[in-house]
């Protein structure tokens, strides 16, 4: 029998693991009750969709008998990261075989393939092109798209990359030159419709993905996430508002002329979203707030709050979504009073990373607001946590894209400190190990920009929130181990300061916590959609 090519080796490992998690996910009962299997199968559901995603013909090199050495490449990292993953799943499995009802022998029938993938040697033949070019692997993208990147990578290198470090480690404010230049790009209304002054043209959410990343290349903090909280405000002001509210608010968000910020998490209530306590009561043609949030990135420079806050006592039912207008502040402090005592009031977070944008913690203390300013106006009462919910599905999609942007970076990075840095004789780069970091590096991100992409497909064409859950938790949790990784080929200075890559290993670590925490998105969006009968 002819031998298998890598495309047909790595099909047959996907067939294989996506039969496993298959088998799992019917046969775990709650994954409330059985949280441990469930965070697992549900993980690795992720992974089996990515790597589905490299052999689709949309992102397959392989389906294009032009595509010469990108062909042959897309073949070697899909079945890397077939064979990655099927290894990954063993070690998850082995032991909980009854838990997962799958027999322990189930990958047996692929061992060679995954075998073939795991090789030392095939390993370096992938590093060897990683090396040349830098690149995870082919993008696929169309030439639209293609241009799409092309000008905002060279506003990321022009404009963000020069101060990232220094906006970093000073904590400093994002440069106002930055969110001018991105907004006369557009790039606050890329899901905003034409109508509303926005650009959204029916392949938005590809547009988005592709801008993410470079801005994220760049910086995380700094420009990667600008885009996001316009994107959730816009998602729940188009999909709740009225006519009015959405003439009056979304060419203002669209333009950059009215930036925003997101006020949802409490200091009590992270992810449990439905059981938040800031209060919002009636009085008048007005509404009064009070309560506190916490985590609400750029509330000093926003313009327009997004606040959830009940305005009644009957759980996620009595949830609705208000638009807060207020002045924009500069620095890590701020307060606002109005007459008749009513305040609120910002405090920024000190963290790890992710800094520029600043998160704040946002107190209101009888803060009145219109009553037209609750999205739907009356109809809007007790749906803020529906609206809220469909807004996330963008931003876990642009988190996915964020960590690929961060993930790409710290590629590009390891790969020139490996090539120019000598140990014990020879470049760092020729070394074996190296070799397999690097291409592992590569095959990761590449089926996560794939899957990425496909999420957007999801969302775009209907629901999609189980691919873009399933696409920020793999993405954001990989993020971590590639930043890591490529902190360890520098060795020494990837701890100092002065190398951007430390800035990426800390920026990393912010991703798997917000817009859903990792286990939250496993176990109440991602396993409770797999084990739906």
């Amino acid at each position: 029998m002819r031998e298998l090519t890598e495309t047909g080796r790595a099909r047959a490992v996907v067939e294989a693991l996506r039969g496993v998690v298959g088998r799992a996910a019917a046969h775990v009962a709650s994954a409330d009750r059985d949280q441990a299997v469930a965070y697992d199968v549900a993980s690795m559901s992720a992974a089996v969709a990515a790597a589905e995603e490299l052999l689709n013909p949309a992102t397959d090199p392989a389906a294009n008998p032009a595509a010469g050495p990108d062909a042959d490449h897309g073949a070697d990292l899909a079945l890397l990261y077939a064979a990655d993953v099927a290894a990954d799943l063993a070690g998850r499995l082995t032991g909980r075989e009854s838990l997962w009802g799958v027999d322990g022998t189930a990958l047996d029938g692929v061992a060679t393939h995954v075998a073939a993938g795991r090789d030392p040697a095939f390993l370096e033949r992938v590093a060897e092109r990683v090396l040349a070019t830098r690149e995870a692997g082919p993008r696929h993208l169309s030439a639209e798209l293609q241009l799409v990147r092309a000008a905002f990578r060279e506003f990321a290198a022009d404009r963000i990359a020069p101060v990232a470090d220094r906006i970093h480690r000073a904590d400093e404010d994002i440069p106002a030159d930055i969110i001018d230049g991105l907004a006369g790009m557009g790039c606050f209304g890329l899901s905003i419709p034409a109508e509303y002054g926005g650009g959204a043209e029916g392949d938005e959410l590809a547009a988005m993905v592709v801008v993410t990343e470079e801005l994220s290349r760049a910086s995380l903090g700094a420009a990667g996430s600008l885009i996001t909280r316009p994107e959730i405000i816009a998602t729940a002001i188009a999909r709740g508002g009225t006519e009015e509210q959405k003439r009056r608010w979304l060419p203002m968000i669209a333009s950059g002329e009215r930036l925003c910020a997101v006020a949802v998490t409490e200091p009590d209530f992270g992810s449990d979203v439905a059981r938040i306590t800031t209060s919002a009561t009636r009085d008048g043609d007005e509404w009064v707030l009070n309560g506190v949030k916490t985590w609400c990135t750029f509330a000093g420079r926003a313009h327009y709050l997004l606040v959830l806050a009940r305005t009644d006592p009957a759980g996620h039912r009595g949830l609705s979504l208000f638009v807060v207008d207020k002045p924009s502040f500069t620095g890590h402090e701020w307060r606002l009073t109005q007459e008749g005592g009513g305040s609120v009031e910002g405090r920024a977070i000190r963290t790890l990373g992710y800094r520029g944008m600043h998160s704040f913690e946002v107190r209101f203390d009888g803060w009145r607001v219109p009553a037209a300013d609750l999205i739907g106006g009356d109809g809007g009462l007790g749906r803020g946590f529906y609206l809220q919910m469909q807004a996330f599905a963008n931003a876990r999609l642009q988190t996915a894209a964020r960590a690929v942007g961060v993930m790409q970076s710290a590629l590009e990075l390891a790969v020139d400190y490996v090539r120019q840095r000598s140990v014990f004789g020879r470049p760092l780069a020729d070394h074996q190990l190296t070799r397999a970091k690097i291409a592992r590096m590569a095959a990761l991100i590449a089926a996560c920009r794939a899957f990425t992409f496909a999420a957007a497909r999801a969302v775009t064409a209907g629901d999609g929130q189980l691919e873009a859950a399933q696409a920020k938790q793999l993405a954001c949790r990989a993020a971590e181990w590639v930043t890591r990784e490529a902190q360890q080929l520098h060795g020494g200075y990837g701890y100092a300061e002065e190398y951007s890559i430390s800035r990426l290993f800390v920026d990393a670590r912010v991703l798997s916590i917000f817009e859903g925490a990792d286990e939250v998105l496993a176990l109440r969006v991602i396993a409770r959609r797999l084990m739906k009968p």
